[in-house]
């Protein structure tokens, strides 16, 4: 398996395990601002499940199979595939983490990308770098006490 699939395949796990941290955060999420996160989450997941058939299709192209099970992803991906944070601040903090990982999955994919001259998939992944930025700004400020 090249490179290329490799890390494709990690920053794939990572998105994935993002995006169901997100929506198991959409079901779970209580408290005072119960409607306000619920939307959050979801429009996160949503946002984040757009990115994964394309992923896929990306690994198909460079002709490898995309994972089939849920093992394949949890045994490359680099996010903590624990679910257990219950308050807000906790899923938030979760989800800042995990995103942090996925930016680092994705640069080192697009360094591949850019030395093996894949310039579709590695402009594909500059997308995703950008809207990951966003995704930690918005997760950084939600965690702001508002002083």
């Amino acid at each position: 398996m090249n490179e290329s699939v490799v890390a494709a395949k990690i920053a794939l796990a990572n998105t994935f395990l993002m995006y169901f941290k997100s929506h198991a955060y959409h079901w779970n999420v209580e408290g005072m601002f119960f409607s306000q996160y619920h939307e959050f989450f979801g429009d996160l997941y949503e946002e984040l499940y757009g990115a994964v058939d394309p992923f896929a299709e990306e690994i198909r192209a460079l002709g490898e199979y995309a994972p089939k099970n849920i093992e394949e992803l949890y045994k490359v991906t680099t996010i903590d595939t624990d679910n257990s944070a219950v308050g807000v601040k906790e899923m938030l903090q979760d989800l800042l983490v995990a995103n942090n990982k996925t930016i680092e999955s994705l640069n080192k994919l697009s360094d591949i990308l850019i030395k093996n001259k894949e310039q579709g998939f590695a402009n594909f992944v500059a997308d995703r770098l950008d809207a990951h930025k966003k995704h930690g700004w918005m997760l950084t400020a939600s965690l702001k006490s508002g002083e």
